[in-house]
């Protein structure tokens, strides 16, 4: 039993590793199903770098897109802003809001970098796209030292079915192979190089100390559990007692709940202050005296706002 209390534990402390680890799975099984399924290269010059460049660009777009719409900082920061700009900048610290949409950005930027150097270290979208340019930059420095029909049958390479020599048709696939894979390497050195840099500016400024930060992570990981769980469970009693009233056909018994304004001040993101002793927005809430304890007024539909107070 303690073993497996040990191995439990280095699985929950290495959550994050493992998480980039199964994404990487994911995302090297996604490019190879769409290399062996969908992705066949016209060889048309006037396709090639058209058709290439979408399976090269487009999943990490599609990425970049579902790494916002999954990001729960991001909709914490934009939710109701319309109604109240202000929610972006709370206290007017336009700073730190910037500072979490970068966060924000970072975080979404993570698959998408690992599609490209998957895509590029592997090379076939890179090969199609690079072999549609008709810039004579591009073409001279393929063709140099080959055959006067290598330009015309240079979109034809990655098919295999170019009228170009085997030896050279065969010099061609290995420099499109070697340039995707070397963009990929610089892709990679790039994150990682920015990864470390970004990590060591982010430490740097950190206003506490290296145990009260990973207290700080640790803290506002339970509580986010503990907030799922609870909340959850609370529903549950909420719809229990609106079924219970409406099928027994009387007055719903008195459910304590917080009201609007509570929501919406542990739902603004949490900014540092040196001179308090908390760790989130909940827990700045809860330990505040002149907190407003009136309950909830029933909610009712709003065709035009969606729920609002009545």
């Amino acid at each position: 039993m303690d073993a497996f209390n040990t191995v439990l534990r280095f699985l929950i402390n290495q959550k994050a590793t493992i998480g980039y680890s199964f994404m990487a799975i994911l995302t090297i099984g996604g490019e190879r199903i769409f290399t062996m399924v969908s992705f066949q290269c016209p060889c048309n010059p006037s396709q090639n770098f058209a058709y290439g460049i979408t399976f090269l660009l487009g999943p990490a777009v599609v990425l970049l897109v579902l790494g916002f719409f999954f990001s729960t900082r991001m909709w914490r920061l934009f939710t109701g802003c319309c109604l109240n700009p202000l929610k972006l900048c709370p206290r007017g610290n336009c700073l730190s809001c910037t500072a979490i949409l970068l966060q924000v950005a970072v975080s979404a930027c993570v698959p998408p970098v690992m599609w490209l150097c998957v895509a590029l270290l592997n090379g076939t979208f890179y090969e199609c796209a690079v072999s549609g340019l008709n810039d004579n930059l591009v073409v001279n420095l393929f063709c140099k030292n080959k055959t006067r029909i290598c330009r015309a049958e240079l979109a034809r390479v990655p098919c295999g079915r170019s009228k170009l020599p085997a030896d050279e048709n065969t010099e061609l696939l290995l420099m499109f192979r070697a340039q995707s894979q070397v963009l990929g390497w610089c892709v990679i050195i790039a994150a990682a190089v920015a990864g470390l840099v970004g990590t060591c500016y982010k430490n740097c400024r950190s206003r506490v100390s290296f145990l009260q930060l990973t207290f700080w992570k640790r803290y506002i990981q339970k509580e986010r559990e503990q907030f799922d769980a609870y909340a959850l469970e609370y529903a549950g009693k909420l719809a229990e007692r609106n079924l219970k009233s409406f099928f027994e056909n009387r007055t719903p018994e008195e459910f304590p709940f917080p009201n609007h304004r509570s929501w919406e001040e542990i739902s603004t993101l949490y900014t540092f202050n040196k001179s308090e002793q908390y760790y989130s927005t909940l827990e700045r809430y809860v330990e505040r005296s002149d907190r407003d304890y009136s309950p909830e007024k029933r909610p009712v539909l709003d065709l035009e706002h969606g729920v609002e107070m009545a």
